[in-house]
């Protein structure tokens, strides 16, 4: 979803989640919408991912489509590595809130 679209999406719809996607070891951020229907879609631009160097740069384009909260989830390939599924949807053990 390009960025002009995340705007006229937020701007005619109110019940959808932003997540700010970093994986462990990875000094960069990539930011979903799930939208109602559990579709999700990773902000691009020009066809490819946005990858953001840190959460201010996130927070500033996230304000600027009129988004003040989000969700951190942070991927941790231990749990995968030793056979424990991965819980990144359940709120209190992957999700940390963001308001900005």
């Amino acid at each position: 979803m390009e960025l002009k679209h995340l705007k006229a999406f937020v701007e005619g719809s109110s019940n959808f989640e932003i997540r700010v996607i970093t994986h462990s070891g990875s000094r960069f951020y990539q930011v979903e919408l799930e939208d109602v229907e559990g579709s999700r879609h990773m902000l691009t631009q020009r066809g490819k991912p946005m990858l953001f160097r840190s959460l201010d740069d996130v927070y500033l384009e996230l304000k600027r489509a009129d988004i003040h909260r989000a969700y951190l989830v942070q991927h941790v390939p231990h749990d995968e590595m030793i056979g424990r599924a991965a819980h990144y949807s359940e709120p209190l053990t992957s999700r940390m809130p963001l308001v900005f």
